[in-house]
């Protein structure tokens, strides 16, 4: 097992290689941010349970590791084991000549609807937000997300949010009825504070309002859910398959944004998907770390009734991170092609992972001063 530490102006990554005895070896992500270098850790500490293993014995080994190694890690803990999953996964895929899609059921659907994360580098200025809403919608993207709040916490002063409130007003009068807005508000509230919030914001029909308070109280979740008329999009956060039950069970939240990395992989995040299903609910993958993630989401995507739509950062991101896999995933006119090539369809390019090694580069502080302009932040 080798893992890869890259560097990136305002984040790191985590990528992993599974190798076999017979020179087969399949790719993984495990990205958690400021955290990568502890779930590097916790993967030296897996490596004895994992070494010596049949890939294919997938469900045994990522249920013996979630029961046995008896410390509750969560998203430390799942991030390492969901990258092992994720590269046996590939790794069959490979071996079979098979996408991963068609090994859980095959395709549901033709391409992906995606929309648009990490555009709003600018000004935070209803003028420089609409400007570059039009801008992304001028790249084929017919769904867009941002956070307008500032480094709000809690509360947002009175004048905090009405600058928060006029940059969503001049996003949808930008952008139009046509294109989907969707406001992300990174758990920065309390329920009262995000359901006046939410009030306000409803006249511009979201899609959306994400994670308008922290997840660890999923009550918190549910009274926002039950107060507003705004679908309240969350789930990005949770570590097990249990949390999100204990979220459907309450019957208010119809959109999930599972995160595999913190699931257990591909094939938990693919019966979440089904658990999501049965309360008739929809899947939107929270997709924020480097490009193997996003091809993870897609196989997932792919095979999914419930797929509803993808995150998508890599056309506002650093040129060269295309350069860090083969075959990339595009998107095209607001879709992602679906890839038919075997396992997760790419493989890292070792010699441009090497290009970019960890640099002490701090993931971007949410309630630090202009954190969306996304300015590299090295550790003392």
């Amino acid at each position: 097992m080798e893992t890869y530490l890259v560097g990136h102006p305002w984040k790191t990554w985590l990528f992993v290689r599974v190798l076999t005895d017979d020179g087969l070896h399949g790719i993984g992500e495990g990205s958690l941010g400021q955290l990568n270098r502890a779930v590097e850790g916790a993967l030296r500490d897996l490596k004895p349970l994992i070494i010596g293993r049949s890939p294919f014995d997938i469900e045994d080994m990522v249920s013996r590791l979630c029961r046995e190694v008896y410390a509750d890690g969560a998203q430390i803990k799942m991030s390492a084991i969901s990258a092992v999953e994720i590269a046996c996964w590939d790794l069959i895929g490979k071996y079979l000549g098979q996408p991963i899609y068609n090994l859980l059921g095959g395709r549901c659907h033709d391409r992906l609807r995606a929309y648009a994360n990490g555009w709003y580098r600018c000004e935070r200025t209803p003028e420089a937000f609409a400007a570059r809403a039009r801008a992304v919608v001028g790249r084929g993207y017919t769904a867009l997300k941002f956070d307008p709040f500032g480094i709000g916490w809690r509360s947002l002063t009175p004048w905090e949010e009405d600058l928060s409130v006029d940059i969503v007003r001049a996003v949808r009068d930008a952008v139009g009825l046509r294109v989907d807005v969707m406001i992300e508000a990174h758990s920065r509230f309390g329920v009262s504070s995000a359901i006046r919030i939410a009030h306000r914001l409803a006249e511009f029909k979201p899609a959306w309002l994400e994670e308008p308070v922290p997840h660890q109280n999923i009550q918190a979740t549910i009274e926002v859910a039950k107060a507003v008329s705004i679908p309240i999009a969350t789930g990005e956060s949770l570590s097990s398959k249990h949390a999100v039950a204990e979220l459907l069970r309450h019957g208010v939240i119809q959109i999930v944004q599972i995160e595999p990395f913190y699931l257990g992989g591909i094939l938990a995040s693919r019966k979440v998907a089904d658990m999501v299903d049965a309360h008739y609910g929809v899947i939107a993958p929270h997709a924020a770390a480097g490009p193997i993630g996003t091809a993870v989401c897609a196989q997932i995507d792919a095979g999914a009734p419930n797929f509803y739509i993808q995150e998508f950062f890599h056309d506002f991101n650093v040129d060269w991170e295309k350069d860090l896999v083969t075959h990339p995933l595009e998107c095209k006119d607001g879709y992602i092609e679906i890839s038919d090539r075997p396992g997760l369809g790419m493989d890292l390019n070792l010699e441009e992972v090497r290009k970019h090694p960890y640099n002490e580069t701090l993931d971007m502080n949410l309630f630090q001063e202009d954190w969306h302009l996304r300015k590299q932040e090295t550790a003392e």
